[in-house]
């Protein structure tokens, strides 16, 4: 046997392989390229029946961020309208958390 032929299956089996990592590649761009267009039919679909999710989401946000802001106020007014209260409370928290969280 010549050295030609000593590489000629190996070289078949190199070509087969860059062959199949390139079809491979190919279907994975095939398949990322129809999923990105999916992607947009749905965008467009949930837009025409009114499915604005990113402004539901900044209104719960807004909406959110005021309740808390009030609630914040709120709790404020009252540590410095009752302190000795707050912390009262503060010391009954933590000891019931500490107490639910030891062990025994």
């Amino acid at each position: 046997m010549s050295a030609v032929d000593k590489n000629g299956p190996v070289a078949n089996q190199s070509n087969d392989r860059r062959e199949e990592v390139e079809s491979g590649k190919e279907a994975v761009a095939a398949a990322y390229s129809k999923l990105m267009e999916a992607k947009e039919h749905f965008r467009h679909a949930a837009e025409a029946a009114g499915m604005d999710w990113k402004h539901d989401a900044e209104a719960q946000l807004a909406k959110g961020k005021s309740k808390a802001t009030e609630l914040c106020d709120h709790a404020n007014g009252y540590l410095h309208d009752k302190p000795l209260v707050t912390l009262g409370i503060a010391f009954a928290a933590g000891f019931l958390v500490a107490q639910l969280t030891s062990r025994k």
